[in-house]
């Protein structure tokens, strides 16, 4: 998408900083802490808070992506983009791997959290971009792999008056040792437009 300006890893703020994070040249990269998640109650019956996520202001009219490097193993492992008004209103959008592929979906939590996925096993090993807009009541999820075209993920409600914030998250609901290397954090202006080919992104 046109206008994207980069964010500064530095400026942005920690929710639940990583054991270990480490940035060069190629991006950031992240050391996820086992057992990490973020979930409400549905369908499993606990809460999770604990994932990671490098959050930069997401206002009403603006756009954030985050490219990171697709490469799960296990159950549940996971990366992509996080919108975050508070414990209870947040959306989390990106890759997770279940059933062994990888999955591209979206969890939407107001109050409950649902979970919504579609399996892309040709992203596996991949750089993916996800991209969330914001306008008017609505966060517009929208994904690609590499410099393929950009699927529609999911629209979700969003308070318009919410002070939210967005960027890159991942967590390791399983497992000890899930690394995720994120290449690039943008922000620009939000899509004017629902369908990718009326707002005629980058490349297409």
């Amino acid at each position: 998408m046109d206008g994207q300006r980069a964010v500064d890893w530095a400026r942005a703020t920690w929710l639940n900083p990583p054991p270990t994070v480490t940035v060069d040249d190629g991006g950031l990269e992240v050391a996820a802490r086992g057992r990490s998640d973020f979930w409400r109650t549905t369908g499993y019956g606990f809460v999770r808070d604990d994932g990671h996520a490098l959050l930069t202001a997401f206002p009403a009219g603006a756009a954030v992506e985050v490219t990171f490097l697709a490469r799960f193993d296990e159950l549940y492992d996971q990366a992509g983009v996080m919108v975050r008004v508070d414990e209870r209103n947040w959306i989390k959008a990106g890759i997770e791997m279940s059933d062994g592929v990888p999955h591209l979906g979206a969890v939407v939590t107001r109050e409950l959290s649902d979970w919504s996925l579609s399996p892309v096993p040709e992203w596996a090993g991949r750089h993916v971009t996800v991209r969330v807009s914001r306008a008017g009541d609505a966060v517009t999820v929208r994904a690609r792999c590499e410099d393929r075209p950009w699927r529609l993920v999911r629209l979700a409600p969003l308070d318009p008056d919410a002070a939210a914030s967005a960027g890159p998250f991942c967590c390791s609901p399983q497992r000890e040792g899930l690394r995720v290397r994120f290449t690039g954090f943008t922000t620009g202006p939000a899509d004017t437009a629902l369908h990718a080919e009326q707002v005629h992104p980058a490349g297409h």
